[in-house]
């Protein structure tokens, strides 16, 4: 059933109790890995139904995707438990399953339909949502029992296929949702979506098509949902949207109260709100507009003996590509941008900055000259983390009808000389770190005692590991700690407590 094998988690109320682990049911992708992954058991919800009188259904959730997926995924499930629904660890004991499908690929279409079609199978009792969704004949002419389809963000109707398929009848024994929501990642991280769609009409996407234009969230709401994460245990925010840096630009920048002051609807008076709280806050999806330069003061420095707090000196930026007539065929937003001078420029402020980005190699009219000049920008970038794409040619994508697609031969080769290029700039990085000390958080204890952890510079589940020897030390999940860097591989580091 796990529909992503290189990683599982199921439901946690946050609540930090130990409770049994289950066969990681409830599932979420997460984006482009740059390092070996690992399946993570989180604790299950708590089974209700066997302590009360009443009738009690319960639902499945199979969620594909990205983060904002997944968002998406945790917003649903908090909305069934405020209405009584209890959750289900495999297809025999739902009532429903609910699939949270991804479209942004055909790779991930493929997939979608494969989870489906799975629970159709194995349960009968479907209901569709997501991306996919947005064409609900495509999905209803490979799967026509499929009970409803809807498309992403869509919470009430999803609510509504729930109610008519299993519904539950008013129960005064369950419990109240947690103030922060339901969510299906570890109690000490959490993915805090901004904002939903996009602008940009960057050719080889349909995220436009799928979620629609760029609609944010107001300020005092995103910083009051950050303040109840806060006061849940949560000690990591991962801010997310589709273009992190255009926050609040579809509402003109609106100010609102939040703890006795006026704050604009914008990235910078947000990051400037989040940083308050003293949670590690990391920003994905920026874009490096002039205006994000702001931001970089803004973030603490990770290489001093305090333990960091606040926004950290790490940006997700997805350049894409470097050549600037391959920018333009792609209509990527900041194309024209200096971007080796603003990195150069960053780093000059905070010396701690990390980078992550993904790239695609094989975009159509690619020539040999234009990868070539990614591999020498690459060089020049000395990025921190680094994915990539080989192009896919997505249906309803501009792309497609673009001339001189590459081949599939010369994708792979190109795909595979520009993972050796970023394999050696991360290990000549992370070889640089040995000797050194640094905090990490820990987001998992394995069998022998060793924990698993990440330094400031890593995200969960995208970025490195930090693996931390137990030498007969206790370690607890969430908890900060001190380590020495004794060795690192191409994409992690080994450490042992301080």
């Amino acid at each position: 059933m796990n529909r992503c094998p290189s990683i599982s988690a199921v439901l946690t109320d946050n609540s930090g109790t130990e409770k049994p682990e289950t066969d990681g049911y409830l599932n979420a992708r997460p984006p482009v890995h740059t390092a070996p992954t690992r399946e993570t058991k989180l604790p299950d919800m708590p089974d209700r139904s066997q302590d009360s009188p009443f009738s009690t259904r319960k639902v499945g959730m199979v969620s594909l995707g990205c983060p904002k997926a997944l968002v998406d995924s945790e917003r649903i499930l908090t909305r069934l438990r405020a209405e009584g629904y209890d959750f289900a660890p495999d297809y025999a004991g739902a009532d429903a399953v609910i699939v949270n499908t991804c479209g942004f690929l055909d790779s991930a279409r493929a997939e979608s339909l494969d989870a489906i079609g799975e629970a159709l199978a194995e349960n009968g009792k479907v209901i569709v949502t997501g991306c996919l969704g947005a064409d609900p004949a495509f999905i209803t002419g490979q799967h026509p029992r499929v009970l409803a389809v809807t498309g992403p963000q869509q919470y009430e109707q999803v609510m509504e296929a729930v109610r008519a398929a299993a519904p539950v009848a008013p129960n005064p024994l369950v419990d109240l949702v947690p103030p922060q929501g339901l969510k299906l990642t570890p109690r000490h991280y959490a993915w805090l979506k901004i904002s939903e769609g996009c602008n940009h009409k960057c050719a080889f996407c349909i995220i436009p098509q799928l979620r629609g234009p760029l609609a944010s969230r107001p300020v005092h709401a995103v910083l009051r949902e950050a303040e109840k994460l806060a006061e849940a245990g949560v000690r990591e925010l991962l801010v997310i949207s589709q273009d992190t840096s255009a926050y609040g630009r579809d509402l003109r920048h609106p100010s609102h109260p939040w703890r006795g002051r006026e704050r604009r609807t914008h990235v910078q008076d947000l990051a400037e709100g989040l940083a308050s709280l003293g949670l590690w806050t990391r920003l994905h999806y920026i874009y490096p507009y002039k205006h994000v330069d702001a931001l970089i003061p803004l973030m603490c420095r990770t290489s001093g003996e305090d333990a960091p707090a606040g926004l950290l000196p790490y940006l997700d930026i997805p350049f894409q590509h470097s050549h600037p007539e391959v920018l333009r065929r792609m209509r990527r937003p900041a194309a024209s941008e200096d971007t080796l001078e603003r990195l150069a420029a960053w780093r000059a402020i905070n010396p701690d900055l990390v980078v992550r980005s993904t790239f695609i190699v094989g975009f159509p009219g690619e020539t040999e000259a234009e990868f070539q000049h990614l591999l020498d920008w690459m060089e020049a970038a000395q990025l921190d983390r680094v994915g990539c794409f080989k192009y896919e040619n997505v249906v309803g994508a501009p792309s497609r009808d673009l001339p001189d697609h590459v081949p599939e031969e010369v994708k792979e080769a190109r795909h595979a000389r520009f993972m050796e290029a970023a394999q050696r700039i991360s290990a000549a990085k992370l070889a640089a770190k040995v000797g050194t000390r640094a905090w990490a958080v820990v987001d998992e204890i394995d069998e022998d005692g060793d924990a698993v952890a990440r330094t400031a510079s890593d995200a969960p589940e995208i970025d490195g590991n930090v693996f931390v020897d137990g030498e007969d030390r206790d370690f607890e999940v969430g908890e900060m700690i001190r380590v020495e860097i004794t060795d690192a591989s191409e994409y992690d580091l080994f450490a042992r407590r301080v």
